[in-house]
């Protein structure tokens, strides 16, 4: 069974949008239980707002919205260690500039280096992640 491509919006059975693909910040999908129970009053203002803070492990999110989407995915060969040069990455970004880890997130992802690093022809992710932290701030001038 296919799913309905209904990005969320259940109820109209519509598409949100006509894009093939999607990417970016992964959604807490626990996000609508905890503004019901702060809105039914079982959590505190406090508490709600402390847990709408980014507070896991850079999630990123790349939605195949379409069946022609699904149908051009093909297997690569590249490093299991991919994750890991995410999380370093975002991780010394957030250290070493004082960003918050949101923002941090979204300059890895959006920056020229990691559209290198997904590039199986360029063989980045065979390097070392320092040096492709290095790549990238040089590629931000910092």
């Amino acid at each position: 069974m296919l799913p309905n491509f209904t990005n969320r919006q259940i109820e109209t059975k519509k598409p949100a949008h006509n894009y093939d693909i999607v990417e970016g910040p992964v959604a807490d999908d626990d996000i609508a239980q905890r503004i019901f129970d702060y809105l039914d009053g079982n959590i505190t203002k406090q508490d709600f707002l402390q847990e709408l803070k980014f507070k896991h492990t850079p999630s990123h999110q790349i939605a195949l919205c379409t069946v022609e989407s699904l149908q051009m995915i093909e297997p690569t060969k590249r490093k299991k260690y991919k994750r890991m040069i995410d999380e370093n990455i975002t991780q010394s970004l957030v250290a070493d500039y004082n960003f918050e880890e949101q923002k941090a997130i979204d300059i890895y992802f959006e920056s020229n280096t990691y559209k290198q690093l997904i590039d199986n022809s360029t063989k980045l992710c065979e390097k070392d992640w320092q040096e492709i932290y290095e790549m990238l701030k040089t590629e931000l001038k910092f």
